[in-house]
């Protein structure tokens, strides 16, 4: 049985509020799970210190047994400093896609149309 430390999403319809549980990997989302671990209310602001609250201790018993965390809540053990977060690098993010790298073609082509027309023109 594969554990995630994962978020549960509680709260009214736009005011959101999490429970950072343990539960198993093929569990619903807001479905059941085996331990609450702590909370994270994004409501809050950013530095207050209610924002994310952790079970320190019990987080690092489960990690210890297998737990895996997720994305969203290793950034908040990565900041409690439980866990260490390696850093990403996605160095095709900002890269255009194959259509939009097409278009800007097109548009540079009759730019250069349109210029040599124009130097055209004039000439005569």
């Amino acid at each position: 049985m594969a554990l995630k430390i994962r978020l549960a999403r509680g709260g009214a319809k736009k005011r959101p509020y999490y429970r950072i549980v343990l539960a198993d990997e093929r569990s619903p989302r807001d479905g059941r799970f085996i331990e609450k671990l702590g909370s994270y209310d994004p409501m809050l602001p950013k530095d207050s210190e209610n924002r994310v609250q952790l079970d320190v201790e019990r987080i690092q018993h489960w990690i210890s047994n297998g737990a895996q965390p997720t994305d969203r809540v290793l950034r908040f053990l990565d900041a409690a400093g439980v866990l260490k977060r390696a850093p990403r690098n996605n160095p095709k993010k900002a890269e255009m896609g194959d259509k939009a790298k097409q278009r800007l073609e097109e548009k540079r082509q009759a730019a250069e149309d349109a210029a040599a027309a124009a130097a055209e023109a004039s000439a005569e």
